[in-house]
């Protein structure tokens, strides 16, 4: 009878720790989460390379917890606003933040 009762308590501590370790933070993404914005972040990047004018090879596109970061170097402003403009049409963004510069 004890031995069940240590199986069942060893067993129940594990249980809680893989639930915890999967949970997400402020910093850290959960597994879903994480599978999310990798779909977010290849919507984006499929978005941008179909947008006549803009060069999905000029634009890095970064997302966390929706939060989509847009960096690189581009050739003018019309460029910075079209990303911008496209990656927030893109279903499950939550947010944009533009950190591309101009070549």
């Amino acid at each position: 009878m004890q031995r069940i009762k240590t199986l069942s308590v060893l067993f129940s501590t594990l249980a809680l720790m893989a639930t915890l370790g999967c949970a997400s933070t402020r910093t850290h993404e959960g597994t879903g989460e994480y599978v999310d914005d990798s779909v977010i972040t290849t919507k984006v990047k499929a978005a941008i390379f179909h947008e006549p004018g803009l060069k999905v090879s000029e634009v890095q596109v970064e997302t966390f917890k929706g939060v989509v970061q847009l960096s690189g170097f581009v050739s003018s402003r019309a460029d910075i606003k079209g990303a911008v403009r496209v990656a927030s049409a893109v279903s499950g963004v939550k947010s944009v933040t533009n950190d591309m510069k101009l070549k």
